[in-house]
């Protein structure tokens, strides 16, 4: 049984930093894609990141870049996503995804390619 389970969102003002987390169990994660798939009201999903588990390759769309970081700990079968600088824009709930890497490059997967999905976690940002 495939679980991702995610935890660490929540409110905060713009400017500042949120860490969501993603356990993850029953999955081929050793070379496979893991990211951050967000949603906000209204809106259509985005992905917000990818990384390449079996190489570390990581991929981020571009209104986030150099403002989030997606990591993981392999001991602790958990990926994060490390938000910093938080925009009102960032408001949506965040969900995290896991894929078979399709062996085509380094890129940002779509939100249908992702098969597993966790539950979600909301981030809110007031300005």
């Amino acid at each position: 049984l495939v679980q991702l389970v995610e935890s660490g969102g929540g409110s905060v003002e713009a400017g500042g930093s949120l860490r969501l987390s993603c356990a993850f169990s029953g999955f081929p994660f050793y070379d496979s894609c893991l990211g951050w798939v967000r949603q906000a009201p209204g809106k259509e999903r985005e992905v917000v990141t990818t990384l390449y588990t079996r190489l570390g390759k990581t991929v981020y769309t571009d209104s986030v870049k150099g403002r989030f970081t997606i990591s993981r700990d392999n001991a602790k079968n958990t990926v994060y996503l490390q938000m910093d600088s938080l925009k009102p824009e960032d408001t949506a709930m965040y969900y995290c995804a896991a894929a078979l890497n399709p062996y085509e490059g380094f890129r940002l997967l779509s939100p249908r390619e992702y098969k597993y999905w966790g539950q979600g976690t909301q981030v809110t940002v007031s300005s």
